[in-house]
C-alpha cells in the first residue's frame, strides 16, 4: 500500500501528476486543485490512496488527509466508485460537502458530474450519520451555506487555481476561462480546464 508520495514533480497533466521517489515515477489522479498546488521541477509531498482492480492498479492524490478521508467515506456508499469520489471533491471542498450532506442538501449533491437524483438522495441518505464528527460542520453553516453552487462560477474558480498551478497568469487565464463558462455553464471542471488549456495554447 502506497499511502504518500515525497519528491520531484516530473509532470503535471490535466488530471494526473507524476511524483519521482527513489528512481520511480508514480502517476496517479487527483482533482484540478490539487494539481494546480504542484510545480513542475519541485519537490511535492501528497497523500495517496491506492485502488486495486481487475483492469489494474490506480493511484489516487490528494492535498490533504480530510480530501483523502472522504474520498473513502464516498466510496462505501452503494454504487460510487472511485471516479465520482474525485468528480465530488472536484467541485466541493470536504467540509463543505459534509455540510451539504449534514444538510440533506440532494440538490447541491447533484451538482457533481455524473451525479443523478437518485445517486445523491443515496449519497445522503448513505453518509449523513457516517460523517459525524468527521468535519467541523455547525448547523448553522448548513442550514445558511447556498444552494448548488453554479456549475460555472464554482468550476471556473477550480480551473483558474489549476492554471495558475500550470504556470499561466491568473490576469491571462481568468478572462479565458470566464468566457468558456459563460458559453457552456454546466461543463464539467475537468472538461473546462481542457478547453481553456486548448484556447490559451493558441495564444
Amino acid at each position: 500500500m502506497i499511502d504518500s508520495l515525497n519528491g520531484e514533480v516530473l509532470s503535471i497533466g490535466l488530471d494526473h501528476a507524476v511524483i519521482e521517489c527513489a528512481g520511480v515515477g508514480y502517476r496517479f489522479l487527483a482533482t484540478p486543485p490539487t494539481l494546480g498546488r504542484l510545480t513542475r521541477g519541485e519537490t511535492r509531498r501528497v497523500l495517496t490512496s491506492m485502488v486495486v482492480k481487475d483492469d489494474g492498479v490506480t493511484l489516487y492524490g490528494f492535498a490533504d488527509a480530510d480530501e483523502r478521508t472522504m474520498f473513502h467515506k464516498l466510496q462505501t456508499v452503494t454504487g460510487l466508485g472511485p471516479k465520482l469520489a474525485l468528480a465530488a471533491l472536484t467541485v466541493f471542498e470536504p467540509g463543505e460537502l459534509a455540510a451539504r450532506i449534514s444538510a440533506s442538501d440532494s440538490k447541491a449533491v447533484q451538482s457533481i458530474p455524473g451525479v443523478g437524483k437518485k445517486m445523491a438522495d443515496r449519497i445522503v441518505l448513505e453518509l449523513k450519520d457516517k460523517l459525524e464528527g468527521l468535519y467541523v460542520v455547525s448547523t448553522d453553516t448548513a442550514a445558511n451555506a447556498p444552494s448548488a453552487p453554479s456549475g460555472s462560477s464554482y468550476a471556473a474558480e477550480q480551473v483558474v487555481e489549476a492554471l495558475v498551478g500550470l504556470g499561466f497568469g491568473e490576469k491571462v487565464a481568468r478572462p479565458v476561462v470566464d468566457k468558456l463558462a459563460a458559453e457552456n455553464p454546466d461543463e464539467a471542471t475537468s472538461t473546462l480546464l481542457r478547453a481553456a488549456l486548448t484556447q490559451l495554447g493558441k495564444k
